[in-house]
């Protein structure tokens, strides 16, 4: 391979630098968030990413703002095909895509660009939360899925978001139910374990993390919770679905 002599040279240097890329599963992880529109989740992890922005990353070229664009439009690409497999119309996604490329293009200082990064991937996670209430019609169903979202470690009950708000819970129950198919705790359960679906797929974390993340009583309250709704349990769920199933998993799962 013509490029064989030059990739050896660069590994070697890497090597000899110390220089560490960053994982795929942790990047993967927060594009899973996006396209899960956690918006408060993308805006804190994007807040320890720009401390040290550059550690992990690749030189892609000599020249600093050449290089970030070139990483900005790496991260536009990807983030906007997991929105499209997220169920964000292809023509806003890649729209929206070009739209942001073609203002990174314009830009000539790497603070500048580093700040749209940030501002790219809230607006992608802002539309794709958006994207989950599109059969919503009510400001209050609209507040609570958003207050769910944001609130996805806590105990979410009726009482908590009719309190939020300000409707008696029984009517909250009639209108959420109405406008999304589904009851408060049907659609609350959804939403944890399909975020515990993402972070199986494409995180490292255990199995018990994940449980206490998502707010469940127990690792066992969370097992039988996913098991009853994708029919296997978390681990078995990673086994199947994990890029690069890691070994010595800790979990104590039967």
């Amino acid at each position: 391979m013509k490029t064989d002599r030059d990739l050896n040279y660069r590994l070697y240097v890497q090597r000899s630098d110390g220089f560490t890329r960053n994982p795929f599963q942790r990047e993967l992880s927060f594009y899973r968030m996006i396209q899960a529109g956690d918006t408060e989740g993308v805006k804190k992890r994007f807040e320890v990413v720009r401390k040290n922005f550059f550690e992990g990353k690749g030189t892609l070229s000599d020249d600093p703002v050449r290089n970030i664009i070139y990483h900005f439009v790496t991260a536009v690409a990807v983030v906007c095909r997991l929105c499209v497999e997220g169920g964000m119309s292809h023509d806003t996604a890649y729209t929206l895509s070009d739209i942001y490329i073609q203002r990174a293009d314009k830009l000539k200082d790497v603070d500048k660009i580093i700040e749209l990064f940030g501002e790219m991937q809230l607006d992608f996670a802002e539309r794709m939360r958006t994207v989950k209430k599109e059969n919503v019609i009510s400001i209050h169903v609209r507040k609570c899925i958003d207050y769910i979202y944001e609130h996805l470690h806590e105990d979410l009950t009726l009482g908590v978001l009719a309190e939020y708000v300000g409707l008696n819970p029984s009517y909250l129950s009639k209108l959420f139910s109405k406008e999304t198919g589904m009851s408060v705790k049907t659609f609350v359960t959804k939403a944890k374990i399909s975020t515990a679906e993402n972070l199986l797929k494409s995180s490292d974390f255990s199995c018990l993390d994940i449980s206490l993340a998502l707010g469940f009583s127990s690792q066992s309250a969370f097992i039988s919770v996913f098991r009853k709704i994708n029919g296997m349990t978390p681990k078995k769920y990673r086994e199947l679905h994990y890029m690069d199933v890691i070994e010595g998993d800790k979990d104590n799962e039967v």
